[in-house]
């Protein structure tokens, strides 16, 4: 066998730079859980996972109108002041203005209240900031332009909590505010008349996940069950709620769970002809299966979405316009009774979110050219600042979490502009940001304060602005930030899996069960099974967006083969034939037929070791790249070193946390070597698998 190569060799397979975390099997617990609720062990263990192992916490997961809420009024101390401010207005016939924001959230929270409000005979209209021109939230000329129409009572949506400037500007000419928002709070909240957040209340409380369209509706129902005008309101703005919670990737807990679950059954018949056009145009197909029963369950998911639907489907279309186009198409789209009109700006939803698409893979493929020229040292930076011209800044954000996914680091992606200051251009960058787990990207912007003209976010995302002199030093400071945060241990993307799975397992009754989980999303994921060493028997690229499509078979007391979707893989294209997969279940319908298909999530090199779980400091051997090498972790002076040895006797030896290993056949000769060169990265990771760490 030849020396331990320091290039890829012609037969290396590439494969996505993760890190898996794989819960521990509660095995027995799980076993007996699943008897007492009517559930695959599979499942019983994810919920395991989720926290839930008692019935009475299955009961109410699996049935969220059993629990008991409380009163909204009780929640949001300045929601009975705002209903106040609203019943005022509307009998004095003063005139109210929404200032929306022009994402799924803000435009879904805008329709709402139009919607609402209009119902309830008040005399409203709205605005939404430009994104090219303005940026995000209400601003100085909003509000003026407000107060110049005779506007006495302005009412945020999905902003306005970081507004201090013009808020304040508004109270000074006399005009009423309302803030409803849920983003994060600043320093110093803005002198509003009333403030709706749920940032602003418990913890505990099952309102805290709301994102602004769930403010929205809280306000909405309240105002009008105050009014006794509620007939005819509910359900309509349970559908907005619905499209606007998902798309916005709020938390699936709380009365989040609750309300969504009612509105995937009503989107199907929904009584919006902007929900139904927008159905037809993007081809959403509802369910029709029926859950299984549990614990005496009726729940039904009888023509009813999943929130991958919006997610995927819905939601793109409708973020599309905000990003690239007039939100108003939204607005009309969701706020019209005209079924004509509604198909024609669903139509145009559809041709925007065309154009984002290829946008957005130009920008990623620009993107990732620059990173693999820049060299870039991601474990000594920790943090990913990308910035170049002409990119357009209404879909960087999509790239940032494509290329978060690639690179497992935070991103912050930005593009320069020009602004005008008198009559002096001045160059800007305006940017996007998305996180990891173990980073903040609100604390980061707010560690960069000074150097930014305005910033705004939560914990896995944030935009930016500030003067195109200041870049070098934010990256800088970035970097600072995130080594303060971040291990190198961080620094590739996370692939969480609840549970292994034979792929005989692997059926229709399986996924039908996991209808009674839904709705699944953030905090509430879908859930993930790993199958170990299984065979790829067949594979191709299929698509523009280069996604892997292949067949993957394991052979034991029965053999099974399932078909697999890997989107956007096809830089990893062909896949070893032996490898470990993780992945989470999807439906696949074609010619009258339905069959499940695995959507892979991760993949990695399976280790065929000697053992499961070797002693400590004990030798183990293991299969890489069709050569075989033996491992251990060795004492080397007060840590333990990994060491790997070929069937020549030359050892790598790698230091935990270090970049730069030792190659040799004895410590005297051993020379340096990169470990963080494609070929040793993955060979190490496969001798960890096989020691079990």
């Amino acid at each position: 066998m030849q020396e331990l190569p320091t290039s890829v060799p012609p037969h290396f397979h590439r494969l996505p730079n993760q890190r898996w975390q794989i819960y521990s099997p509660q095995t027995q617990q799980a076993e007996q859980f699943a008897a007492e609720i009517g559930l695959s062990p599979l499942l019983a263990q994810v919920l395991i996972n989720r926290g839930i192992d008692s019935v009475k916490e299955v009961q109410g997961f699996i049935e969220p109108e059993s629990l008991v809420l409380p009163a909204p009024m009780d929640e949001f101390p300045d929601l009975a002041a705002s209903v106040k401010l609203l019943r005022e207005a509307i009998s004095g016939g003063q005139k109210i203005a929404i200032c929306g924001d022009y994402d799924a959230d803000g435009m879904t929270s805008t329709a709402l209240l139009l919607r609402a409000l209009r119902l309830l005979a008040a005399n409203v209209d709205y605005a939404i900031p430009s994104r090219m021109r303005e940026g995000y939230g209400i601003n100085d000329r909003i509000v003026e332009e407000f107060h110049s129409e005779g506007v006495a009572l302005i009412l945020t949506v999905d902003n306005g909590i970081a507004a201090y400037g013009p808020v304040a500007r508004a109270r000074e000419l006399g005009v009423k505010v309302i803030i409803t928002d849920h983003h994060d709070l600043p320093p110093k909240l803005p002198p509003a008349d009333a403030i709706l957040n749920p940032k602003l209340i418990a913890e505990s409380s099952p309102y805290r996940g709301l994102a602004g369209v769930g403010v929205a509706y809280v306000l909405a129902i309240t105002l009008a069950q105050d009014m006794q005008k509620v007939g005819g309101l509910v359900n309509p703005l349970l559908e907005l709620f619905t499209l606007g919670t998902i798309a916005d990737l709020a938390p699936l807990t709380g009365v989040n769970r609750r309300w969504v679950k009612r509105g995937l059954r009503l989107l199907p018949h929904s009584q919006l002809a902007g929900i139904q056009a927008l159905i037809q145009v993007a081809g959403v197909q509802p369910g029709s299966a029926e859950s299984p029963s549990i614990l005496n369950s009726k729940t039904q998911t009888q023509n009813s979405l999943k929130p991958e639907d919006i997610g995927f489907r819905l939601g793109p279309r409708i973020n599309a316009v905000g990003r690239l186009a007039d939100p108003q198409i939204v607005i009309e789209l969701l706020t019209t009774d005209d079924r004509e009109l509604a198909l024609k700006n669903a139509m145009q939803c559809e041709q925007i979110n065309q154009r984002r698409q290829e946008l957005c893979q130009e920008i990623e493929q620009e993107a990732i050219a620059w990173c693999e020229n820049s060299a870039i040292d991601l474990q000594q930076e920790r943090v990913l600042v990308v910035v170049q011209p002409g990119w357009h800044h209404g879909v960087i954000g999509i790239v940032a979490s494509r290329l978060v996914e690639r690179y497992g680091v935070p991103v912050f992606i930005g593009t320069f502009e020009d602004e005008a200051v008198g009559a002096v251009a001045h160059k800007i960058v305006r940017g996007s940001a998305r996180g990891i787990p173990e980073f903040n990207v609100f604390d980061g912007l707010n560690f960069c304060a000074d150097l930014l003209t305005k910033f705004g976010g939560h914990k896995a995302a944030g935009g930016f602005s500030m003067s195109a002199d200041n870049l070098e030093q934010f990256r800088n400071q970035l970097s600072i930030f995130a080594n303060q945060c971040l291990q190198p241990e961080h620094l590739k993307p996370l692939v969480s899996v609840d549970v292994r799975a034979d792929l005989a397992e692997i059926n229709l009754d399986l996924y039908r069960q996991i209808d009674a989980l839904e709705p699944c999303g953030i905090e509430n994921k879908a859930p993930v099974f790993w199958t170990p060493n299984v065979c790829i028997t067949e594979q191709k690229i299929v698509g523009k967006g280069g996604h892997v499509k292949l067949t993957a078979t394991q052979d034991g007391n029965v053999s099974a083969s399932v078909k697999a979707i890997a989107w956007r893989w096809g830089e990893y294209f062909p896949l070893p034939r032996r490898v470990d997969l993780a992945y989470r279940l999807r439906e696949n319908s074609f010619n009258g037929k339905t069959s499940v298909e695995l959507e892979l999530l991760g993949v990695r090199l399976p280790a065929n070791a000697a053992s499961s779980r070797p002693p400590m400091f004990g030798k183990v051997e293991f299969d890489y790249c069709d050569r075989t090498y033996s491992c251990s972790l060795s004492p080397a002076g007060s840590i333990e070193e990994l060491r790997i040895r070929n069937s020549q006797g030359q050892v790598l030896a790698v230091a935990p946390g270090q970049n730069i290993g030792l190659l040799g056949n004895s410590r005297k000769d051993a020379r340096e070597v990169d470990v963080s060169l494609p070929f040793f990265e993955n060979l190490i990771q496969t001798a960890k698998h096989a020691l079990g760490i």
